[in-house]
């Protein structure tokens, strides 16, 4: 079992700036990989990001070059730093963890871009 909590979403002017974390508990060395979900007022979760446990990243190509996933191994964390965020990045994001095949989610933090 993996709980996940996350932490960082708000409010922020277009243009601005968030940074997102996720913080992993429980079953943490059985984690393969972990990153970002994104569910936009009316539409589905879209994924965002990923990072495996060796540190290799990828991204949605609507992020690529605006948003930067990391993790520190050693405080079980996922973060997502968001730069030059758009008003349609608004949206409710979630942290996953994949884990023995299945996937865990976090509860999902508040992202609202606007002026």
């Amino acid at each position: 079992q993996v709980q996940l909590v996350e932490s960082g979403g708000g409010l922020v002017q277009p243009g601005g700036s968030l940074r997102l974390s996720c913080a992993a508990q429980g079953s943490i060395l059985s984690i393969s990989a972990m990153g970002w979900y994104c569910q936009a007022p009316g539409k589905q979760r879209e994924w965002v990001a990923t990072i495996t446990r060796g540190g290799s990243p990828n991204y949605a190509d609507s992020v690529n070059g605006r948003f930067t996933i990391s993790t520190d191994n050693a405080k079980n964390t996922v973060s997502l730093q968001m730069n030059r965020l758009k008003p349609e990045d608004t949206a409710v994001c979630f942290c996953f963890a994949n884990s023995r095949g299945r996937a865990y989610w976090g509860q999902g933090t508040q992202v609202t871009v606007s002026s």
